[in-house]
């Protein structure tokens, strides 16, 4: 089981889509999986079970080991989709990215990334047409199949698509059924971008909810796969963290679900819930 993809790609001033691929939808996210061999083993049970696309960043001090997953997984690397991220601290000039891609590639043992973002806005503000001057260069250097942003706000995606040569093809930010940022997602499409949706399960925070344990009820699935689904039938990329080999089953079987009667019930949990890091709101 691969499950759907979708299409990303880069707008040009001009209004064309360029350096486009496809991206499995869903994927497993590798947050605070930096034990030794944790971050390995759950790739490869992820990978077993039919995943297809694995999220990883430096910060999380995990690439080596999804590379190593990779490596022993026996799975053709033209079949599997990695994203990785500059870790914003790097962020600081052109070559600072240049160099760090290149770092991120060594780590991962890979010739090429599937997609790499800006894993935060760059904390100094100058700096920032010329880190994505980076993202650029790294793109045409054929380094990364596609570019992207992490947890940027409308404000963040103006400015830079008031220099860019090429637009962000995902932008991904915590989103879930308590955190639906209508305003942020319409500007992430209007800048041709594609929503990723990290954290889609509120860090577990929201499992419990009693509204939701309703919900998943009346469908037949348990809560967590009631709103994962709910992320991949919105059109997100949607990337859940998990280190346990039932529950990283579990969460991909949630693409068989059809929750359309219960979709109205899912919409009306908003409530604004940030469940950890937000910089989508800094200057």
């Amino acid at each position: 089981m691969h499950g759907p993809t979708l299409t990303i790609g880069h707008r040009t001033p001009e209004g064309e889509l360029a350096h486009t691929s496809e991206v499995p939808q869903f994927g497993l996210g590798t947050f605070l999986m930096k034990e030794s061999g944790l971050c390995r083993q759950a790739c490869l049970w992820a990978l077993e079970a039919g995943y297809r696309h694995i999220d990883t960043a430096k910060v999380y001090e995990n690439e080596v080991e999804v590379g190593e997953a990779l490596a022993e997984c026996g799975i053709e690397r033209s079949e599997v989709f990695v994203t990785t991220k500059l870790r914003s601290l790097d962020a600081t000039s052109y070559d600072a990215v240049l160099e760090h891609c290149q770092a991120s590639l060594e780590r991962l043992g890979l010739e090429q990334i599937d997609l790499y973002l800006v894993h935060a806005p760059p904390p100094d503000i100058d700096c920032r047409a010329e880190v994505w001057r980076g993202m650029e260069a790294c793109l045409e250097n054929g380094w990364t199949k596609a570019i992207g942003v992490s947890n940027y706000g409308r404000h963040h995606l103006d400015a830079l698509m008031q220099t860019a040569r090429y637009g962000p093809s995902v932008n991904q930010v915590e989103i879930h059924p308590w955190l639906q940022r209508p305003d942020l997602i319409a500007a992430t499409l209007e800048v041709g971008a594609v929503p990723m949706a990290y954290s889609p399960l509120a860090r577990g925070h929201k499992v419990e909810d009693p509204q939701l344990a309703e919900i998943a009820g009346a469908i037949g699935c348990t809560p967590a796969q009631a709103a994962l689904k709910w992320c991949m039938d919105r059109g997100y990329i949607t990337i859940p963290k998990s280190s346990n080999e039932q529950r990283i089953a579990e969460n991909l079987a949630a693409l068989d679900l059809d929750i359309e009667d219960q979709r109205d019930a899912l919409d009306v949990l908003e409530e604004n819930y940030i469940s950890g890091w937000d910089p989508t709101t800094e200057p």
